[in-house]
């Protein structure tokens, strides 16, 4: 009885072991991610943003979105066309779903340079301070001065039109951003104790400020690079529209909107669908870095 009784009793604790365990910190940080329904709901839509992008990009053929039908040109939404057709006959659904891989890989590929070159201008100018947090600062300024639209367009008009130039002129509006977080980042950690005790055992300063300094102050540049998603899929949208982005007749959301602006009136879907769904993905990304943000901040832990 008295045997029962105490096997009873520690598998209790391992039960209530179990249940307090303290969690992994990305488990951590989803744990409380899950309280902010807005945040849920921005990462579900982000994640079919991806999936469709990835199904257009695996299984639809680029000749069935450009293939022009005159004898459907210009009808409505209906069931055999859910988002209608275009002036040239072509389904507008199959296009819009088409186009989702556009502003996938330009919002993952330019905010991804900059997350690059910002993070090691940044953690450079933050640790060493100086001459060299004074050159990169006062360049940074001064490519931020430039409006992120008419240096996009310099930019573009340089290299020529094309997907991977676009990349470039998007990332190279976002690199500013990234070198002011990443900088005040290494600057808050520089001067822990950790930091001292590496330079005491004689690690060299690359090392400590990419094994030391940058994983302990990435926490803001999480939210950033989500937040800068949105921006990026705006900006190129905006290029695309000047006739300055993804060359037609690839149908970026952007590219469609300029499109279907001369039919605003008489077919307001042309432009409707492809200008939902940017508001779409861009509050996603929006609401997903809100709860990044909630749920990364120590204040707001319980």
């Amino acid at each position: 009885m008295k045997k029962s009784v105490s096997n009873r009793a520690a598998q209790n604790g391992v039960l209530v072991s179990r249940q307090y365990a303290k969690r992994s910190q990305i488990a951590d940080i989803w744990h409380r991610m899950k309280r902010n329904k807005g945040a849920v709901a921005g990462f579900i839509v982000v994640v079919l943003i991806l999936l469709m992008a990835l199904y257009s990009f695996l299984f639809i053929d680029y000749a069935s979105v450009t293939a022009m039908n005159p004898a459907e040109r210009m009808q409505q939404p209906s069931l055999n066309h859910l988002f209608g057709t275009d002036d040239a006959g072509r389904d507008m659904f199959l296009r819009v779903v088409y186009g989702s891989q556009y502003s996938v890989i330009i919002g993952i590929g330019s905010v991804g340079i900059a997350l690059i070159l910002g993070l090691f201008l940044g953690a450079i100018a933050g640790y060493y301070g100086g001459l060299a947090d004074d050159l990169i600062t006062r360049a940074s300024d001064i490519l931020a001065s430039i409006p992120a639209t008419l240096l996009g367009l310099v930019i573009v008009t340089v290299l020529g039109q094309s997907l991977t130039n676009l990349v470039f002129a998007v990332s190279a509006t976002a690199v500013p951003a990234f070198i002011r977080m990443s900088r005040s980042s290494v600057m808050t950690v520089r001067g822990q104790e950790y930091v001292e005790a590496a330079k005491a055992i004689g690690m060299k300063n690359a090392k400590i400020i990419f094994s030391q300094v940058v994983p302990n102050g990435l926490s803001p540049l999480i939210v950033t690079t989500t937040a800068r998603m949105g921006s990026a899929i705006i900006e190129a949208a905006g290029l695309s529209f000047l006739g300055f982005g993804v060359p037609v007749p690839r149908p970026e959301w952007g590219a469609l909107i300029s499109a279907g602006r001369m039919y605003i009136r008489t077919a307001p879907y042309l432009t409707f669908f492809p200008g939902l769904m940017i508001m779409v993905v861009v509050l996603a990304f929006n609401l997903m870095g809100d709860g990044l943000r909630d749920a990364l901040d120590p204040k707001l832990k319980r």
